[in-house]
Parts: structure tokens; C-alpha cells; sequence
């Protein structure tokens, strides 16, 4: 198995933020996870590959290495596309076997879940799998002993954490920054981006924040965290988000099908101008610089 390469470094000095891919299928969001059956997975049409395809082009256009947080369902059928995502010098990691939230999960069926899947995604990859981000960023103050499942099977790095309120995730009292949440262990969390505004966290770290917000606000963002904080930002975005011809589920509540389809034409062009006006690297990377000064958060 290949181990990742030396730290990406930007010409012009520039912070590397971490760049990663939340790698799953149009029908294995959070929004649809009411309307689609499971069941049903393998009979639907998998677009997850010519999605891929486009993403790895952008990023060899712009120079930029990323992590791809991939569902162990998808590796499993998609070994090849794993392959060409390694050969291009990206990190693949773990983002759980079929999308369930860890508060779906007792501690056995978590442990369960994500040995599944790493060893899934490493016989795909032929890479070492150090990293994992739980789906739609369920470790929450109602979780924490997921950490230390994850420190128990070695996991280096999670980035599994959005530190704000929102209706669908969140842990608003967890730290901005990369923190330790378990004593004695070498775990590190990368929390999701978030940006301040008179006192109050704002979402910053891509996905339907990125596609459905100005560029403006994540450019912004961005800058704040680079230039005021002096920290890397993390961020992420899915396959189907570059993908406007994707199928309609039409049973879907409203908000979730606005949220879903939004800006869809429009995000490969913003992903573009975001690759171009900052550095970008893989999160195991990230991860291993900001271990030193990760505070301690044992949740």
C-alpha cells in the first residue's frame, strides 16, 4: 500500500487549505434517504463515475491534490474508478460502508461499519485508509464515543465535526479547529470550515453552502480563516453536485429537493474559480499540520 506524498506547497506562500470529495451516489443523500429504498440502490442509474471523471479533470487542470471520503457501497462496485483516483495522487479515506449516521449506530454496529468499509476501500485502492468523515458529519454531542471507536482501529484524522447549528447536523459547542476528543490518543479532528460574523459561526465549508451562496461568501470566507485566523480551510463538495442532468426525485419534501438541485449548471464553474484563487492539498496532509497545535475536546 502507497503512503501520501510530501505536503503540497503553494509558489506564492499561500495556506493549503484541505480540499476532499464526499464520494457517493445521486440517491444516497441525506435529503432522499425517506423517498429512495436502500433496496432500490442497485436498480437506479450509478452516475458516480463520469462525476468522478469531471472532478479529477478540474483538479489536474488546477494542480490541486484532495481527499476522496468514499462510501464503501461505491468502492465496492467501482473499484476501478478508486484505482484512477490513487493513480492521480489523491488520498482516499473513509466515509462509512451506505451513508447511515452514526447516531443510527450503537458502538458495535459503528465498529462494525467502518472496519467494513476501510477494508472495502483499501482492497479497491491499494491505500492505506487513515482517515474517515462520517456521513452528512454525524458525530455530534450525541455520539462521542464514536472517537473513540476510530482511535481504537488506528484512524489518524477524522473530519467529521460541523461545529454550528443547523437543522440537519451539527455540534455547535465543538471547536472551529483541529482537536484531540480523545485523552491520550493521537486522533486529531478536522472540523468542517466555518467563518465568524458578529459573534456568530457561519457554515463555510462547502457542499450546498458553496453552490447555493454568492461565491463571494466562500470566497470571503475563506480569506478570513487564511488571513485573520492563519488556519487551513477544510472543505468539501459530492459528485452529484457537478452533475445538473442527474434524475429528479419528484417525492422528496420541497426543501430538500431545493436544496439538492440548486445551482447544480453552475457548480463545476465555481469549483474552477475556487481552485484557482487558493491552495488546495489532501486532508491527511492537513491533518498531520495541525496535529501540533490541536486543543484538547474529549466532547
Amino acid at each position: 500500500m502507497s503512503g501520501h506524498p510530501a505536503a503540497p506547497t503553494a509558489s506564492d506562500h499561500r495556506i493549503v487549505n484541505g480540499l476532499s470529495v464526499d464520494v457517493e451516489e445521486w440517491f444516497q443523500v441525506g435529503a432522499f434517504e425517506n423517498v429512495i429504498d436502500p433496496a432500490d440502490w442497485d436498480s437506479l442509474e450509478s452516475r458516480v463515475e463520469r462525476n468522478i471523471a469531471l472532478i479529477l479533470d478540474l483538479f489536474e487542470e488546477a494542480g490541486a491534490k484532495a481527499t476522496f471520503f468514499t462510501l464503501g457501497w461505491v468502492a465496492e462496485r467501482h473499484p476501478a474508478m478508486i484505482r484512477r483516483i490513487v493513480d492521480a495522487g489523491h488520498e482516499i479515506a473513509s466515509h462509512g460502508y451506505d451513508h447511515a449516521r452514526v447516531f443510527t449506530f450503537d458502538r458495535a454496529q459503528f465498529a462494525d461499519d467502518i472496519s467494513k468499509a476501510r477494508k472495502i476501500i483499501e482492497d479497491a485502492s491499494g491505500q492505506k485508509v487513515i482517515g474517515y468523515r462520517a456521513p452528512s458529519f454525524s458525530i455530534d454531542q450525541r455520539t462521542p464515543w464514536a472517537f473513540e471507536v476510530l482511535a481504537e482501529q488506528g484512524y489518524a484524522y477524522s473530519s467529521s465535526v460541523a461545529p454550528v447549528t443547523h437543522d440537519h447536523y451539527g455540534w455547535p459547542s465543538a471547536p472551529r479547529f483541529a482537536f484531540r476528543p480523545v485523552a491520550g490518543a493521537d486522533l486529531v479532528e478536522i472540523p468542517v470550515a466555518t467563518a465568524m460574523m458578529r459573534g456568530k459561526r457561519l457554515a463555510a465549508g462547502g457542499g450546498g453552502f458553496f453552490r447555493v451562496l454568492p461565491y463571494a461568501f466562500s470566497r470571503w470566507a475563506i480569506e478570513q480563516l487564511n488571513d485573520e485566523a492563519g488556519r487551513p480551510a477544510p472543505f468539501y463538495f459530492h459528485p452529484w453536485e457537478v452533475d445538473p442532468d442527474q434524475p429528479r426525485v419528484a417525492g422528496a419534501p420541497l426543501r430538500s429537493r431545493v436544496r439538492h438541485y440548486t445551482n447544480l449548471s453552475r457548480m463545476a464553474g465555481k469549483l474552477r474559480r475556487l481552485l484557482q484563487d487558493f491552495a488546495w492539498g489532501r486532508m491527511d496532509t492537513l491533518a498531520s499540520l495541525e496535529a501540533a497545535r490541536a486543543t484538547d475536546f474529549p466532547g
